[in-house]
């Protein structure tokens, strides 16, 4: 609901944690390129330059709703079995992404990260080389979970699919391929994504296991006793 559809003695005090709030607001209806100090007023029901107070310009919005976003996923711990606790910021990453598809492209472009990107990414590193992973190998699993994460994300965010329709009701509609000229395509459409209760989405879990088994086999066995 925005901040207009209140009685103004309704609003809560203008403040930058506001500011940037309303500022996820907009972008979650809207996208990100809606994002103006203009629009963000009219979400917040104020004139520009009251916004200008708390924020000086869209690089600063940005930078604090990609530490809004960062802020909602779990952290992991260095506590318990490490692959639980990948797995489960994994799967917290792809669902604040989901509510915040608009962000999948800016949680690792910004230059001035905020407190909350920089304690999750400090977890995330701590978590892995509480594990056991080198230095070195702890960078390469960041990255490939990560690049696996946000690209999950992106491939789920741009599927032609919606809470009325499913992955198989779309597949149903789409043109049928001739079994003669596309043979791959059509056994695989037929005999599994065709099928009843296929989600798409199932096939996040089923990845990230074959990268946490990969990743289980690059852990020094010295490191693997010692924990």
């Amino acid at each position: 609901m925005s901040a207009l559809s209140k009685r103004p003695d309704q609003r809560a005090p203008l403040s930058r944690e506001r500011v940037l709030r309303a500022a996820v607001a907009v972008a979650d209806a809207r996208g990100v390129g809606s994002l103006t100090i203009r629009s963000l007023a009219h979400e917040l029901g104020v004139k520009p330059m009251s916004v200008y107070h708390y924020v000086a310009n869209k690089d600063e919005i940005l930078d604090g709703i990609v530490d809004l976003v960062f802020g909602e996923i779990e952290l992991p711990s260095t506590d318990g079995d490490w692959r639980s606790q990948i797995r489960r910021r994994a799967i917290s990453a792809r669902r604040v992404l989901s509510r915040h598809p608009w962000a999948i492209g800016l949680m690792e472009s910004r230059t001035s990260p905020g407190p909350a990107t920089l304690k999750h990414h400090d977890a995330f590193i701590g978590t892995l080389r509480q594990a056991g992973f080198s230095v070195e190998m702890t960078a390469h699993a960041y990255a490939l979970l990560d690049s696996y994460v946000y690209g999950f994300a992106l491939q789920e965010a741009s599927l032609p699919f919606n809470d009325a329709k499913t992955g198989t009701e779309v597949a149903e509609e789409a043109p049928r391929a001739s079994a003669d000229e596309y043979p791959y395509l059509f056994e695989m459409a037929t005999e599994f994504i065709l099928q009843p209760g296929y989600d798409f989405g199932s096939e996040f879990e089923v990845g990230l296991t074959v990268i946490l088994d990969a990743l289980t086999r690059s852990i020094p066995a010295t490191a693997t006793d010692s924990a």
